[in-house]
């Protein structure tokens, strides 16, 4: 009961203290462009984490917690493209979500039993697995000057590891159909590591992007890492566009 009164007293300060900064500094909701804070408490609400469940071609299971649309596309955009930083900390509660689902959902009865089952507190990860972001271009970093998805994780508490980067002449893939998104990735992403042996034998990976459309950019995520011996147990990403990629299962399903 104490925690959960500390808890409340810590949001009541920081809600004072942002109500505080709106006037001081004043800023445009990035979810609905009212003048409020990063995200306003309605569209707060709207960026609540839903998690659900898709599965690559290969039937890697992938964890969203948003849908790619309304308030959560223009937030996300806001994000990425627009440079609101600012945003970061309500959409890194989500994603968190989505990365501990991914690990629960990953994790077998016996890692379940050797690590203690699930996440810890704190946002540790279960032991043996690691998270790897999906890397930017250089185009991307440049542009933006940070790594959206990179920042979201750090956000959120974890620490993901740079393990790929993208080999040269990969386009950006939000113009791209289906299977000019498969040929644009095809062989596009790398380790950071010199040729050879599998320098990530033994090594287990959750994928972690922010916007799952296709699949295809996990998918080629999943196959560099895989190349370089590592194993790749799931994916998980800020938000999905439910366009492109169907149907999604309960996530209840994804645990079973």
């Amino acid at each position: 009961m104490r925690d959960l009164l500390t808890g409340a007293v810590r949001e009541a300060v920081r809600d004072a203290v942002l109500d505080a900064a709106a006037v001081l500094l004043p800023v445009d909701c990035a979810g609905c462009g009212r003048p409020d804070r990063a995200l306003c408490p309605a569209c707060r609400v709207q960026c609540t984490a839903d998690p659900v469940l898709r599965r690559l071609a290969d039937g890697t299971p992938v964890v969203s917690a948003l849908r790619y649309e309304g308030v959560v596309r223009r937030a996300i955009l806001a994000f990425k493209e627009e440079g609101r930083t600012d945003a970061a900390r309500p959409l890194a509660r989500s994603i968190c979500v989505a990365i501990e689902e991914a690990a629960a959902g990953a994790l077998s009865a016996e890692d379940a039993g050797a690590t203690g089952g699930g996440t810890a507190a704190g946002l540790a990860m279960p032991a043996r697995l690691e998270l790897c972001t999906v890397p930017a271009t250089r185009a991307g970093r440049r542009r933006r000057g940070y790594r959206p998805v990179d920042l979201l994780v750090r956000t959120a508490g974890f620490r993901p590891v740079t393990v790929l980067t993208v080999v040269a002449g990969m386009v950006q893939q939000k113009a791209l159909g289906r299977e000019e998104r498969d040929s644009n990735l095809r062989d596009a992403m790398r380790v950071r590591h010199p040729p050879g042996a599998a320098p990530l034998l033994g090594r287990r990976f959750i994928v972690v992007d922010d916007i799952l459309t296709t699949g295809a950019t996990l998918g080629e995520a999943a196959r560099a890492l895989h190349a370089a011996g590592g194993e790749v147990v799931a994916c998980a990403t800020l938000a999905f566009t439910p366009r492109l990629f169907g149907r999604a299962a309960s996530i209840p399903g994804f645990r079973a």
